[in-house]
C-alpha cells in the first residue's frame, strides 16, 4: 500500500471518479445530507402527529394556598427520524388552566403559522409554574379560589386532543 502513496499515484488520477484519496481525506459519499428535510418528504403529516407524545407531570396533587403550582410538559418523539410539525400558531404549545390558555382571559399572540422541529427520538421537556392567579385584564390577576382545577398542555394543532397532542392533570388548591 506504501508503493500507491509514494508512487505519486493519487495526485495523476486525481480528476478520476474511481481514483484513491490522500489518507485523511473525506469522501463524496461520506458527506452528510439533511435527514430533516428527506424525513419531512418521506413521512406523511399524520404519521408524523402520530409519532409525537404529548405528557404533563407535577409533583404534587395538593397545594396550599399561597404556593405556585409547578409542572413538567414532556414531549417525544418515538420515530428513529428527525421530524416538523406544522403547527397553527407560532407559539407552537401551550397550556391551560381550566381550558383558559396560560390562565389568561386576554388574548395574546396573533395566529400565523409555525412549527415544532424533533430530532429522530428526541425528548423535549418545559418546565412552567402556574401562579395561582387568572389574568382578568391586560393589567389585572385575580387569585384562584380553593378548589380542584385541570391543566393541560397541548401543541397549537387543529384537533390537539383527538391526536394525542394534549394531556392534562388535576390538581387541589387548599384553604391553608
Amino acid at each position: 500500500m506504501r508503493r500507491i502513496y509514494d508512487s505519486g499515484a493519487l495526485h495523476r488520477d486525481d480528476d478520476e471518479p474511481g481514483a484513491p484519496t490522500e489518507r485523511g481525506a473525506r469522501p463524496q459519499a461520506a458527506r452528510s445530507i439533511d435527514g430533516g428535510v428527506w424525513s419531512d418528504r418521506l413521512v406523511p403529516t399524520w404519521l408524523r402527529y402520530r409519532a409525537v407524545s404529548v405528557d404533563i407531570e407535577v409533583p404534587q396533587t395538593e397545594y396550599p394556598a399561597g404556593t405556585e403550582v409547578p409542572f413538567v410538559v414532556t414531549m417525544r418523539n418515538a420515530l428513529p427520524v428527525p421530524i416538523t410539525l406544522p403547527t397553527d400558531s407560532p407559539r407552537p404549545w401551550t397550556w391551560y388552566v381550566d381550558g383558559v390558555a396560560e390562565a389568561s382571559h386576554v388574548d395574546s399572540v396573533p395566529s400565523d403559522d409555525g412549527s415544532l422541529r424533533f430530532d429522530r427520538g428526541e425528548r423535549k421537556q418545559f418546565r412552567r409554574r402556574w401562579d395561582r392567579m387568572f389574568r382578568v385584564s391586560d393589567d389585572e390577576w385575580e387569585p384562584a379560589p380553593p378548589g380542584e382545577y385541570t391543566i393541560g398542555v397541548g401543541l397549537s394543532v387543529a384537533d390537539a386532543a383527538e391526536r394525542g397532542l394534549y394531556s392534562e392533570t388535576t390538581v387541589s388548591i387548599s384553604d391553608q
